[in-house]
């Protein structure tokens, strides 16, 4: 089966379309507002997390042609499944809870505020915000995370159980995470994808901004690239947050780090990645693109190829 990305959602500082995740400049801009984005009903109890992520889920609902300004959804809400990466996100409010219990007592915590320590905050959020009834997961996988929703998004509409899946990757720049990481360069926004079957898309008129191709989990970035490239051809650009690692791997291959422009992304950094793959084919670039996320160590590497997908039709 064919799985193709429909649209893309972006809740990023200085980032307006997929074509501005290609900075080099490193120059952040403003931090999102919520509430200026989408309104600020429904928010008053959410934490930023689960807010960046409604932004980036309403974009890319409207970009994919599912939820028009005037309107519902146009598709059945079992249709539509949520897959959701973040492995920072709701840390502040976990960590705010866990120290409030333990210094008085569960009397302490507002019960509006606790149901955001949950894991699957994100996830459930956004599918309640907008209906969306198909599986719903939320992963906290580590440096590959944001890759991994990708392809478990694309595996749940090959598999059946959905048409399309809406894809978010999310974290928050706080106190608590620049603590416990020890970083302050820290991505603060969320990026989404729909990727649905190539036949969903047609049926309903939606344009493929990019095809999904292989995807591999491997030891280490050699093998995991030479997993995905096998019998594939060389790419035309690859999106790694080392690029100026293993220059052996595919010589004379033009890369690209996004977090240089936008901070660490941990959970959200292969949707990130997919995205200016996607911003990168807007502007002209063609064949394919190599994403890769993890390293060498224990935690591994995940690898994903995206092709052009040309015109495409509305």
């Amino acid at each position: 089966m064919r799985i193709v990305v429909t649209g893309v959602g972006l809740a990023l500082p200085g980032a307006e379309d997929p074509a501005a995740l290609l900075r080099t400049d490193g120059q952040r801009g403003e931090p999102v507002d919520p509430g200026a984005r989408i309104g600020r009903r429904g928010l008053r109890y959410k934490d930023r997390a689960s807010q960046l992520a409604l932004c980036a889920a309403a974009e890319v609902l409207a970009d994919a042609g599912l939820l028009p300004a005037d309107g519902g959804l146009t598709v059945a809400g079992e249709s539509v499944a949520v897959v959701a990466s973040s492995n920072l996100g709701n840390l502040d409010t976990v960590c705010d809870v866990a120290s409030a219990i333990a210094e008085e007592s569960t009397d302490r915590i507002s019960p509006m505020a606790l149901p955001n320590a949950s894991s699957n905050v994100v996830a459930s959020s956004v599918a309640m915000k907008f209906g969306l009834r198909g599986p719903n997961l939320m992963l906290c996988n580590g440096p590959t995370s944001g890759l991994d929703a990708v392809h478990w998004g694309a595996a749940l509409v090959a598999a059946g159980r959905c048409e399309r899946a809406l894809v978010v990757g999310v974290e928050t720049r706080n106190h608590v995470v620049e603590a416990l990481t020890g970083e302050v360069d820290l991505l603060d926004g969320a990026v989404a994808l729909v990727v649905e079957s190539d036949e969903a898309a047609r049926a309903r008129g939606a344009r493929a901004v990019a095809e999904l191709g292989q995807y591999s989990r491997e030891g280490s970035v050699a093998a995991c690239v030479d997993r995905v490239l096998a019998g594939g051809g060389v790419p035309g650009i690859w999106f790694t947050p080392d690029a100026d690692e293993r220059p052996e791997v595919t010589p004379g291959t033009p890369r690209h780090d996004v977090t240089g422009a936008f901070g660490l992304a941990s959970g959200a950094l292969g949707v990130l990645q997919c995205a200016a793959a996607i911003g990168w084919f807007g502007a002209g670039g063609g064949g394919s693109a190599l994403v890769t996320a993890g390293d060498d160590a224990a935690d591994g590497v995940a690898g994903m190829v995206l092709r052009s997908a040309g015109k495409g039709e509305r």
